[in-house]
């Protein structure tokens, strides 16, 4: 931490997107983005693990696995606690239970009320409780172009999910399960806005994520201990669980956390709506889905919103 009881020169300020040359402002979008094409593989990933394998120990085994390799991985993670004031490890800690209840709305959501539903609900409410949140902690708004952008990207996303349930007959839709997948938004939209809080205090993201992570990996330990079968140590099943520890989370969450040094919680969660345009892309691609043309326009338009944000 610099030394602020200097009157000599100041200690230059952290680069912020504004103060960056034009190359340096893609630095935030850009990892942001590859974060959500990486997020994109789950769907494809998981339905290659064995048949019986529960979601939510497969999310489980996944976070426990990711979260400690992040957590290891960084000396700053394990320095964080001490190097942080009380009101910070407040934050960490709560950014730790939005972490560990992502999963924990999230799979039982999907269970309930389908796929597609709840991935529109839990993605699209992301970007609007980060900036309802954001405007409580006391900070500004996000700006015109950040809402035309959001809206937009909202609209194509759940027109490219739900463009298959809308020309045929669709899932019913389980009013607890609609509950359940906001209330993962939320938890997103939380961690995000702490983590993004933190690493702005001056704090190293790897170490961050990090701690976040590794802490969680605890916490829903049990569910995996508990939960696991012998899916999990057949040779399918340690394959699907590294590449969504690995691919997924630990190099994901890197690239998240990277992105959130230059760029605000607000626009990473509307930039990670491309996690869906990926996994339809990867379904038509190596799963021989087809889409119908309601989806691509929906694509379309969630395309033109990110790239709006991203790049004006």
């Amino acid at each position: 931490m610099p030394n602020r009881t200097r009157t000599r020169t100041p200690s230059r300020p952290a680069p912020t997107p504004s103060a960056a040359p034009a190359p340096g402002r893609l630095r935030g979008p850009l990892p942001i983005l590859a974060a959500a094409v990486l997020w994109g593989t789950t769907g494809t990933a998981s339905s290659l693990a064995p048949a019986g394998a529960p979601p939510a120990v497969l999310g489980a085994a996944a976070l426990v696995l990711g979260g400690l390799l992040l957590f290891l991985s960084s000396r700053d993670a394990r320095a964080l606690p001490g190097a942080c004031t009380r009101g910070e490890r407040r934050l960490l800690a709560l950014g730790t239970v939005a972490v560990v209840g992502y999963p924990l709305t999230f799979y039982p959501a999907v269970t309930r009320t389908g796929v597609a539903v709840s991935t529109v609900i839990a993605l699209g409410s992301a970007p609007v409780f980060t900036g309802f949140l954001g405007w409580i902690a006391g900070r500004q708004l996000p700006g015109t172009r950040w809402a035309v952008a959001t809206a937009a990207a909202v609209l194509g996303c759940a027109v490219l999910v739900l463009g298959p349930g809308l020309t045929g007959a669709g899932a019913p839709v389980d009013l607890l399960g609609v509950l359940l997948a906001a209330l993962s938004g939320l938890s997103y939209a939380a961690y995000s806005l702490i983590g993004g809080a933190l690493i702005a205090r001056g704090h190293a993201s790897g170490g961050v994520m990090g701690a976040m992570f590794g802490a969680a990996a605890v916490l829903v330990l049990p569910v995996l201990v508990f939960g696991g079968g012998p899916w999990l140590v057949s040779l399918r099943g340690a394959a699907v669980v590294l590449h969504l520890a690995v691919i997924t989370t630990f190099l994901a969450y890197r690239l998240f956390g990277h992105g959130l040094r230059r760029t605000t919680a607000q626009t990473a969660t509307t930039l990670t709506l491309a996690e869906p345009a990926v996994a339809a892309l990867l379904g038509v691609a190596v799963l021989g889905e087809r889409l119908p043309a309601v989806s691509w326009s929906g694509l379309g338009i969630l395309a033109a919103g990110l790239a709006f944000l991203a790049f004006g």
